[in-house]
């Protein structure tokens, strides 16, 4: 506050110094600078910072006492008494700005904004009013007594070495990981794992492949980067192979994004020897590899070879909460070191403290916990969402077959996608359209419905709301 008064003191001309002090005074109160109920500096204070005599500064606040701007209490200090509007600046034209081409197709993808909270149908989005406060809470206060003021400083780009051992002890167990912590980065989100490889990996007009309908992140971060993207058609076995090459291909094989469908041992096998075979590489997405409900998940695709060209990344956006930014990576040891230069360009380092917190979590059992727990409470409510989609939304949508996951794919029998999300969002539903995540002219019509967020009742209050404005648009169904 001193500082900002200090440099409105010095623009001030004319008159005594009592009076040049008033006017900043009132000119920082009128403008909103100084609101109603603000402490102001001490009288000695302001005087040693603006160098002026307490004497000046006495007088002056109470010349402004006396005008009505300022309250004085002896003991507890000066305050500003008056509640002033500031005035609406007037908004002159501005031109438009000059955007590069590549900023101007970042801007053409429309962004990405998650809702803060959960609402129904929103995707992604996990349920925080189960997570283990208590526990977190502990080991947040055990963690900043031990590290203390080390926890403040600069971090390593690759990340905070406990972090990166218990994730790679994590990674080997459940997910069959071929790793060491070695080979693990920490990063604040998979979306800048992927601007990362982005920008080591490809020139303008590289080729990248992703899977056809897709996770549209992935696409808006290749086409930053200036990239041409292919889409790749979808069997019953996976992602299937273009002719040509490419210099990254995109993949969610543990559980593909939307459809939920996981790829065939033997298209992975494909994958594998085809990225060997083209020195290229491939990207394994596992965002949603802890939450399989029907059946044993398989094991990560990196974890097929010992010597493999696979990128693996995830998030525990998901299995913690969104808020954490953590995230990690499993390269092959040869982009290690390039990847932690090209990380410390991009923005330094993940957040300490969270990072010691996260590896104490995961170290003491609780991750493991929490997960079993999550896993058993979104199951029942996948079941919930289904067992309302077939007994009262039949006619108008169709669930695709989901073995896990946070969000339940439908697709749209008829009727017109936009209008009817539109529609929904009047009446307080979230619901993220499927034809958005298609890059061809051929798009299926549908919505990713979010359910782990949600309780019993509210999925079924939801699906309430969605089967009234369903049949009052569409009565023929």
């Amino acid at each position: 506050m001193t500082h900002s008064l200090l440099s409105l003191f010095h623009q001030q001309t004319g008159g005594g110094r009592r009076a040049r002090l008033c006017r900043t005074l009132r000119q920082a109160i009128v403008s909103g600078h100084l609101r109603h109920g603000q402490r102001l500096p001490s009288s000695r204070q302001l005087a040693l910072d603006l160098a002026l005599s307490r004497v000046t500064v006495e007088a002056a606040y109470a010349q402004l006492e006396s005008e009505g701007y300022l309250q004085r209490h002896a003991g507890r200090g000066t305050f500003v008494l008056i509640d002033v509007v500031p005035p609406t600046p007037a908004r002159l034209p501005q031109p438009a700005p000059a955007f590069s081409r590549r900023g101007q197709q970042v801007l053409a993808t429309g962004g990405c904004q998650d809702p803060p909270f959960p609402h129904a149908f929103a995707a992604g989005s996990p349920e925080l009013r189960a997570f283990p406060h208590g526990q977190w809470q502990r080991i947040s206060h055990q963690v900043q007594r031990t590290l203390g003021s080390r926890a403040m400083g600069y971090g390593d780009p690759l990340g905070y070495a406990p972090l990166r051992q218990a994730v790679a002890d994590y990674l080997a167990l459940a997910r069959g990981v071929r790793c060491s912590a070695e080979q693990i980065v920490i990063l604040t989100s998979s979306q800048q794992a992927l601007q990362l490889l982005a920008m080591l990996f490809l020139d303008s007009g590289d080729s990248v492949w992703l899977e056809e309908p897709g996770y549209p992140g992935a696409r808006n971060a290749f086409v930053a980067a200036g990239a041409t993207c292919r889409a790749m058609p979808l069997d019953s076995e996976g992602a299937v192979p273009l002719e040509g090459s490419a210099k990254l291909v995109y993949l969610t094989p543990g559980h593909h994004y939307p459809s939920g469908t996981a790829m065939s041992l033997a298209r992975r096998l494909q994958w594998l020897n085809w990225a060997q075979q083209q020195q290229s590489w491939l990207i394994e997405d596992d965002y949603n590899g802890e939450f399989h409900f029907d059946e044993r998940p398989a094991p990560a695709l990196q974890s097929l070879r010992v010597e493999s060209r696979v990128i693996c990344l995830g998030t525990f956006s998901k299995t913690l909460f969104p808020s954490l930014r953590l995230a990690w990576m499993v390269l092959p040891t040869a982009l290690v070191a390039p990847l932690g230069r090209a990380r410390s360009v991009m923005d330094g380092h993940s957040a300490l403290l969270p990072q010691a917190v996260t590896a104490e979590f995961l170290q003491q059992g609780y991750f493991a916990s929490h997960l079993r727990l999550m896993r058993q409470l979104y199951h029942s409510r996948r079941d919930r969402l289904l067992q309302e989609l077939n007994t009262r939304l039949q006619p108008w949508l169709t669930p695709m077959p989901s073995a896990g996951g946070l969000q339940l794919t439908v697709t749209l029998n008829q009727g017109d996608e936009a209008r009817l999300t539109q529609l929904a969002q009047e009446s307080g539903l979230v619901l993220p359209r499927l034809s958005p995540l298609y890059s061809g002219s051929v798009r299926q019509s549908g919505w990713i419905l979010g359910f782990a967020a949600l309780t019993p009742g509210e999925i079924t209050r939801a699906c309430d709301t969605l089967a009234k404005l369903l049949a009052r648009v569409l009565p023929s169904a």
